[in-house]
This record gives C-alpha cells, sequence and structure tokens, in this order.
C-alpha cells in the first residue's frame, strides 16, 4: 500500500507541502482543484501548475479527489452529455501529469453531513460528530449557515454559500426518482467513462455516501456491502472500482469493514481507502476519534490486516482526525488538521509492518 494525505491544494489548505513530507512513510499527497464546477472541463494549465507543486516537494500526486459529478448526470437530466464530455476531457488531461486513480461520488447535492465540526471531547481536543436528531430538525440553509460559522477561514465544500442559494431547488429534483432510475444514471455514466479510464489506465473509485443514513429525504445508494456490490456490477470491468471508507460506511453499526475489504480487495475492485475510526454514541450517532482502536467503536487492526491478507497495493490516507494541540480553524479545515491525521498515518503503518513481520 501506499500512505497518502489529504491536500487541498494551494491557498485552500493552512497545512504546507513541506510539514506533510516530513511525516514518516509519507508518499504523497491527495488533491484537487476545489474551485472547479462540476460539469466543467479542467484546464490543463491548472493541473500542471498544481503537479509542479506538488513534486517540487518531493512528493507523489497519483490520486485527484475529486473530480465532481454534476447533478445533470445524477439525474439523467439534459445536458447530461455534455457534462460526461468535459469529465472525459479532465480525465485525459490528468492523465497525462500521471494520475492514476480518482476518487468521486454519486451522493446526490450534499457531498456529506454532521451535526457539529468542533464537538469537545474530554481530553481537550475537539472532533466531528453526528447527531441524528439534530439532523433531522435543522433545515439545509441552517446547517450550512452553522458550517459558516463554525468553520471561519474556509468554505466547506459541498455546503458553499453559492450551492445553498438554490438548495430547494436542487432537493426538488430528486422528488420522487426511484431507486432504479438512480442506478441507471450511474450506469449510463459509467458506461461512457469506465473504456476511457481502461484505456488511460485511470482506476475509477467511487465512495461511499456519508454517512449511511437518511438526509433531507435524500436517496441514500451507496451505504452496505450489497449497494458496492451492485455499484461494481452495473459495470464490470475493474477499472470501475472503490473508495473503501472505513468511516463512512462503519457508521452503519451492522457492518462488517474487514470482510468487504477481503471480498472486493480480492477482486481488485478497492482502489483507494479512507481508514479512519468512530465511537458509536447509540445506533445512529458517533462521533470520529483517534485513529487508535481502543479510542474508537472499529478494530484497525482487523481492517489493516484485511488489506495486507488480500494483498492490497492501492492508496490509503488517514481519513478524518481531531484537533488537537491547540490546532484552530486558521491550522486546518474541520477533521483535517495536521497532528491527528499525523499520528494517525504512522500508527496505520505500524499496523501494517507489524502484520507482515507476523507472516515471515
Amino acid at each position: 500500500m501506499k500512505m497518502t494525505f489529504r491536500w487541498f491544494g494551494a491557498g485552500q489548505d493552512p497545512i504546507s507541502l513541506a510539514e506533510i513530507r516530513q511525516i514518516p512513510g509519507m508518499t504523497g499527497v491527495v488533491t484537487s482543484l476545489l474551485d472547479m464546477p462540476a460539469g466543467e472541463a479542467w484546464p490543463e494549465e491548472r493541473i500542471k501548475a498544481m503537479y509542479d507543486g506538488i513534486v517540487a516537494h518531493g512528493l507523489e500526486v497519483e490520486v485527484i479527489e475529486s473530480v465532481n459529478i454534476h447533478e445533470d448526470i445524477k439525474l439523467g437530466a439534459p445536458g447530461r452529455d455534455e457534462k460526461i464530455e468535459n469529465y472525459i476531457i479532465t480525465m485525459e488531461r490528468l492523465a497525462k501529469y500521471g494520475i492514476k486513480c480518482i476518487c468521486y461520488n454519486m451522493m446526490p447535492v450534499l457531498d456529506w453531513a454532521r451535526s457539529h465540526l468542533y464537538y469537545n471531547l474530554p481530553d481537550g481536543s475537539n472532533t466531528m460528530r453526528y447527531q441524528a436528531e439534530f439532523i433531522a430538525n435543522i433545515t439545509p440553509e441552517a446547517l450550512a449557515e452553522r458550517y459558516a460559522k463554525e468553520s471561519d477561514t474556509y468554505e466547506m465544500p459541498g455546503w458553499e454559500p453559492e450551492r445553498m442559494k438554490k438548495i430547494n431547488e436542487a432537493l426538488a429534483a430528486y422528488e420522487g426518482m426511484t431507486t432504479e432510475t438512480f442506478y441507471a444514471n450511474m450506469k449510463y455514466f459509467l458506461d461512457a467513462i469506465i473504456p476511457v479510464a481502461e484505456k488511460l489506465d485511470i482506476k475509477m473509485a467511487v465512495h461511499p455516501d456519508d454517512p449511511p443514513l437518511p438526509i433531507f429525504g435524500l436517496p441514500k445508494l451507496i451505504i452496505s456491502r450489497d449497494n458496492l456490490r451492485k455499484y461494481l456490477d452495473l459495470n464490470s470491468n475493474k477499472n470501475n472500482g472503490l473508495t473503501l471508507c472505513t468511516g463512512s460506511l462503519g457508521a452503519k453499526k451492522c457492518a462488517d469493514i474487514p470482510t468487504m475489504i477481503r471480498e472486493f480487495g480480492a477482486e481488485g475492485r478497492i482502489h483507494f481507502a479512507h481508514v479512519r475510526n468512530l465511537k458509536f454514541e447509540n445506533d445512529t450517532d458517533f462521533y470520529e476519534s483517534a485513529h487508535f482502536s481502543p479510542c474508537g467503536s472499529l478494530n484497525m487492526y482487523d481492517i489493516m490486516k484485511a488489506f495486507h491478507d488480500v494483498n492490497f497495493t492501492g492508496w490509503i490516507r488517514p481519513d478524518h482526525g481531531r484537533m488537537i494541540w491547540d490546532e484552530t480553524t486558521k491550522k486546518g479545515r474541520p477533521g483535517y488538521g495536521l497532528y491527528d491525521r499525523a499520528l494517525g498515518a504512522v500508527y496505520l503503518q505500524g499496523l501494517w509492518e507489524a502484520i507482515g513481520r507476523g507472516k515471515e
């Protein structure tokens, strides 16, 4: 496996590439062009500038997270063919600069949701929390206002003020959509891009819905082992694969993450992994804990052993972490501070090394 680190890009992330470079075992960063609107082709000069800036710091850039999917594609609306063509143009341009994997999601309208961005823990750190009752009793507009207030330095991806101006229109577009229609729209997209991905040797890695729980009446379709299987079966080419996110899938208490890793990993369908821990407060509520297994409800040893058992050679990144050691909004986006994710990266590599040595 290759250990990587999420970096939001120049001007978008207060953490520097020089700091990331100093984390032991770090091979590269996972990044994006956050300001590029979904549906538009990424300019090659901007891709080159992004690439040049990263490799100048001795880091690789092989994974892009994300090239966002336009709502017209998810809805099967007029104009989707043009957006798909722009997506393909972006893929072709990224391939010129050695991009080998694209992480994306098919979540309608909103990429993610939490009730709290900075939930205080007894040890003095703070973290992101999901409280189902809170979400059930708030509007998207009010939640966006809460995010803007709590994260006062950077806009939260997926919750930008301009997007929120049209949120009710976007939500209404999904009213009455059946599961079958949504999957048919996914298949239309995959059948268009996967042959191109195979030609370019780019692995497409869909991210599960985050969290895998109902939000604002929107369909949640990639939330379990059966959903992952159905998505992969929409296009059997192995370039159509997964971003196995332990935190998103693990937010359903019944989820058996190691078993999923062994099943899909053995088939070569896991291209990228987000590894994080979380602590359940009840069947639906949780907060994101330190990666160390005793701190949360997921067994990181079992998870990493499953990856090791299937000889996973893709990219892993430590996912959301706490804000610790006096980190503020000016030192990291919520869940994306430097220190706890660096600790997580080293911890996961320590497990990987110990598992490997135990097999010698």
